[in-house]
């Protein structure tokens, strides 16, 4: 068996590692010039965490991440709605890590030249086109800068790990339009700071009107020690009845000047200056935040959708990446056990289409993140106490009932 994967992103890159622990040739093709260190922070949940651990990256992540040890919800003002360890902390047999997205790529890009060889990795390799029948299929790319602009590729199934704005997806749902944008536009960086909390705290103040998320993605480094911080603003611009007045992009910078307004006078959190952590980050990224509706199907004969080209999802509750992750061990587990190409990919989606499909939805209401949303609706200026606002049993229903739909309740994954 021979499988071509599209896309060199985490999705694809995870995919490839995973079809090659379970033995099955595979070819990665990038539409990119190179698959370079680009990104800012990204946080990897224990069950993904898990399946990178089986393909041996460990000790690799460990070198250029930090294991999260606590996740903190707060309001605008900072009074604290919901604390709780994380990973090893809280007792998991696997670390939840924080890490620059960067990073990680470079971890996964690695270790994926090492095992399938720089040969079977192509970037500038944008697809164009693809055929199939009860045998092949057949893939045509294009390469900007060659002599040979373009490139036939034959196999025994493609997995689309393309994006957002997948072509295969695209090839089968054509009337599907633009992603949804939900009006909420999401700023975010990168800087060197002195550790706030205990230095490996997850912070996530306000709700869904206007938020901020803060961690660190690295070690101490010098003295007075700093480490690299993870930082992201959300604010609500409009309805989403419009599309953004610029497209969907990871790496789009952003201004400063346009965030400001938003978070001056805004936050108020003891001990952060956020501010002054914006005002000093290098580079400001700017994306609307989008999603799509969840497919009917993914699978269509030798052909299947995975990551981001299957169920983009908000960037909350730290999943996305973490559900790609899990889609690509699913995937290559599947084609190891059948004989039949058609078959396996159908199982895949029949695993992992139900429950991504309902984390898209529940991201869409607040995910986790909603325990603040319901504190803010019932105290918007703040509170004295929080039980007279929210029981603890409600905001533990809230969280709680999210780890266990999204696979990683400590029961799940330590099993």
């Amino acid at each position: 068996m021979k499988v071509i994967v599209v896309g060199g992103g985490i999705g694809g890159l995870t995919t490839a590692l995973n079809l090659h622990a379970q033995g099955i040739e595979c070819e990665l093709f990038e539409q990119s010039p190179s698959i370079r260190e680009l990104g800012v922070g990204i946080n990897i949940l224990p069950h993904a965490i898990k399946e990178l651990t089986e393909l041996g990256l460990l000790e690799a992540l460990d070198e250029v991440a930090i294991h999260t040890r606590e996740l903190i919800y707060t309001n605008r003002f900072g009074q604290e709605i919901w604390r709780e360890l994380r990973g090893h902390d809280a007792g998991y047999d696997h670390p939840q890590i924080s890490i620059h997205r960067g990073k990680l790529l470079a971890v996964l890009h690695n270790a994926l030249e090492q095992r399938i060889g720089q040969g079977n990795i192509h970037t500038d390799h944008r697809l164009m086109s693809f055929v199939q029948d009860n045998d092949s299929v057949n893939a045509t790319f294009l390469r900007r800068n060659a002599p040979d602009k373009t490139v036939r590729v034959s196999g025994d199934a493609l997995i689309a790990a393309d994006g957002i704005h997948s072509t295969v997806r695209r090839k089968f749902y054509p009337d599907e339009g633009d992603p949804r944008w939900n009006g909420f536009m999401l700023w975010r960086g990168a800087v060197n700071c002195a550790p706030f909390l205990t230095g490996r705290s997850m912070l996530v103040a306000g709700g869904m009107q206007a938020k901020v998320v803060l961690y660190p993605v690295t070690h101490y480094q010098g003295s007075p020690p700093t480490n690299l911080a993870y930082w992201g603003v959300l604010v609500k611009l409009g309805d989403g009845s419009a599309p953004p007045a610029r497209r969907e992009d990871w790496k789009r910078l952003g201004q400063l000047d346009e965030l400001l307004p938003y978070v001056e006078g805004v936050f108020q959190l003891p001990t952060i200056d956020l501010v002054e952590i914006i005002r000093s980050t290098p580079e400001i990224y700017e994306y609307p935040m989008c999603d799509r509706d969840p497919l009917p199907k993914w699978s269509f004969s030798r052909v299947t959708l995975l990551g981001d080209a299957a169920h983009p999802m908000y960037p909350v509750g730290s999943n996305g990446a973490s559900q790609a992750i899990l889609d690509a061990s699913c995937l290559a587990t599947m084609l190891a056990e059948s004989k039949d190409v058609a078959t396996a990919l159908q199982a895949y989606e029949s695993a992992r289409l139900p429950v991504t499909a309902q984390i898209v939805q529940n991201n869409r209401a607040g995910g986790p993140e909603r325990v603040i949303d319901l504190v803010e609706e019932r105290a918007p200026e703040g509170f004295t106490h929080l039980d007279e606002i929210a029981s603890h049993d409600e905001l533990e229903t809230i969280v709680k009932g999210y780890s266990k739909m999204a696979g990683f309740d400590q029961n799940q994954v330590n099993r």
